[in-house]
C-alpha cells in the first residue's frame, strides 16, 4: 500500500472536471499538499495507508470557492453607508471613511476578518484589489489561504502611495517579492477607466505583457461612468481600453453590467475574462451582467462578491444562488445558468481567470488539494435528488464545515484552525467604535485628492 498524508471519503464528490459530474462514495487522496487520486471509496481504501482519513458521510466535498474580486480590507466598513446611490455612497461615505482610516493596521485587521468569514463559507481563493498589499500577503499567509493580490494603480494619492509611479513602484517590488510564492500572486490591478489616465493604463499594458500578469480592473459598472466616458473622451470605456490594447486574454473585466452586443462579441473573440458580482450589482442598482450572454458567446465568466462594504458580504454560495437566479430572469430563460455552471464559475473558471487553472479550481491528481466539504445532512437540503443543484438552491454557508488549502485544514468540524475568532471580531468592533465615534466618515470629502477603490 502507498502512504498518503490523508485520505477524505464523502458520500458525493463534484470534481467540476469533467462538467456537472457527480461520484457516489469516492474520496481524495493528499500527499505533499496536491491530490494524488479521486476514486471510489473502496479503491482507496485499499490502495492507500493514510496519516489522516476524514470519513464525511452525508457531504458533497468540491473544489475550494475562489472569490474571484474582493476588496478584503472593506469588511471593516461593513453596514456602514446602507441603501444609498452609488455616487453618494461613495463621495459622501465610503472615500472620506477610507481616506481618514486607511493603515497597515485597518489593512491587517480588515483582512483577517475577511479571511475567516471566507473560509468558514468555503472560500479558498481570493483576488483583492485594495491598498498595502504586502499586509495582505503577511495575514494570508498566517492564515494559509491562497491569494491574489492587486499591484494597484490609481491617479489620486493614498496612505499607501503618493501616485501612479509609486504605486507601480510598490507593486513591482511586492511582485519580486512573491513571484515564486505557492499560495500568494501578484497581478495589475488599475482601479477603473475612469481614475486610470491613459499613459498610466499604458504602462500597465507594457508590465502586463512582459511579467505575463492578468489586469484586474472595474470595468461598465454603472450606466453613469459609461455616460460620463462618453461625454469625457468620446468612447465608452470598454472602447478605450481596446484601443489601448487591454482588451486581451490578460483581462478581468469586473462588474460589466453595461454591454452591448458587439462590446460581448469584442471580448469573447479576445479571450478576456468577465468578473460577475451580481449581489453588489444588485443592491447598488447598476445593473445586471449580462452572464449568460457571454457564456454563451464562450466568455469565460467568474463569479466575486465585490466587498463588503457593498455586498454586505463575502458568501460565495449564496451568490452562486444569486447568479443563477438572477441570470435566470435577465435572460427570460429558467435553463439559463445551470447550477452546474454557476459552480464551475465560482471554481474552476475563477482559477482559469486569475491563471491558476493548473494549480487549483478542480479536483485532479497533480493540483493543490484545495477542497471545501458541505454537509447536506440537515433536514432543510433533505430529499437530496441532485448534489449541485442542492448546493446552490438549498444550502446555505452554514453547511460548510471543512476546509482545505493545499492539503492542510483550515476549517474543521465549523471551527477555523488559523484564526482566533475572538481576536478578529473584537479588532471589528474596536474599529466600529473608532470609525463611528468620529462621525464615520471624518469630515467632507476630498475626492480630488484621493478616493478608495471600492465599486
Amino acid at each position: 500500500m502507498e502512504t498518503v498524508d490523508t485520505v477524505i471519503h464523502a458520500r458525493w464528490v463534484a470534481p467540476v472536471e469533467p462538467y456537472g459530474v457527480v461520484l457516489d462514495h469516492h474520496g481524495v487522496a493528499v500527499r505533499g499538499g496536491r491530490i494524488v487520486e479521486v476514486g471510489p471509496s473502496a479503491a482507496l481504501e485499499k490502495r492507500y495507508r493514510a496519516e489522516t482519513t476524514r470519513r464525511l458521510n452525508d457531504h458533497l466535498l468540491i473544489p475550494g470557492l475562489i472569490n474571484a474580486h474582493t476588496h478584503a480590507s472593506m469588511s471593516l466598513l461593513r453596514g456602514m453607508a446602507d441603501d444609498l446611490p452609488l455616487m453618494t455612497w461613495l463621495t459622501e461615505h465610503i472615500w472620506p471613511a477610507e481616506q481618514r482610516w486607511v493603515s497597515e493596521q485597518f489593512v491587517r485587521d480588515g483582512s483577517t476578518l475577511a479571511m475567516a468569514e471566507m473560509l468558514l463559507g468555503g472560500v479558498t481563493c481570493f483576488n483583492d484589489m485594495y491598498f498595502f498589499p504586502e499586509v495582505t500577503a503577511q495575514v494570508a499567509h498566517q492564515v494559509g489561504m491562497r491569494a491574489v493580490l492587486g499591484m494597484i494603480v490609481i491617479n489620486v494619492p493614498s496612505a499607501y502611495g503618493d501616485g501612479p509611479e509609486d504605486y507601480l513602484e510598490k507593486g513591482l517590488a511586492f511582485h519580486d517579492t512573491y513571484k515564486d510564492d505557492p499560495l500568494i500572486r501578484a497581478i495589475f490591478a488599475p482601479h477603473a477607466p475612469y481614475t486610470v489616465s491613459d499613459p498610466w493604463l499604458k504602462r500597465v499594458r507594457t508590465y502586463s505583457e512582459e511579467l505575463d500578469l492578468p489586469v484586474h480592473i472595474h470595468v461598465h459598472e454603472t450606466a453613469g461612468e459609461v455616460r460620463n466616458s462618453v461625454r469625457e473622451t468620446g468612447k465608452r470605456p470598454l472602447q478605450r481600453l481596446d484601443e489601448l490594447g487591454l482588451v486581451s486574454p490578460m483581462l478581468l473585466a469586473v462588474h460589466a453590467t453595461q454591454l452591448e452586443a458587439q462590446e460581448m462579441d469584442r471580448l469573447a473573440e479576445a479571450g478576456a475574462h468577465v468578473i460577475h458580482c451580481p449581489e453588489s450589482n444588485l443592491k447598488l442598482a447598476s445593473g445586471f451582467c449580462p452572464a449568460a450572454g457571454l457564456l454563451e458567446r464562450g466568455v469565460n465568466v467568474a463569479l466575486g462578491t465585490d466587498g463588503a462594504a457593498a455586498n454586505n458580504d463575502l458568501d460565495m454560495i449564496g451568490e452562486m444562488r444569486t447568479a443563477a437566479l438572477l441570470g435566470k430572469a435577465a435572460a427570460g430563460d429558467p435553463a439559463a445558468m445551470p447550477a452546474a455552471a454557476v459552480l464551475r464559475m465560482a471554481t474552476l473558471d475563477g482559477a482559469r481567470a486569475l491563471g491558476l487553472d493548473d494549480v487549483t479550481g478542480s479536483l485532479a491528481p497533480g493540483k493543490f488539494a484545495d477542497l471545501t466539504a458541505v454537509s447536506l445532512a440537515g433536514l432543510d437540503v433533505q430529499p437530496v435528488y441532485h448534489p449541485i443543484s442542492q448546493l446552490v438552491y438549498a444550502a446555505t454557508r452554514h453547511h460548510v464545515t471543512d476546509v482545505w488549502v493545499a492539503g492542510r485544514p483550515l476549517v474543521h468540524d465549523r471551527r477555523l484552525t488559523t484564526v482566533d475568532t475572538g481576536e478578529a471580531t473584537a479588532q471589528a468592533m474596536a474599529w466600529r467604535d473608532r470609525i463611528s465615534g468620529a462621525g464615520s466618515t471624518g469630515g467632507p470629502p476630498n475626492t480630488d485628492e484621493t478616493r478608495g477603490l471600492e465599486a
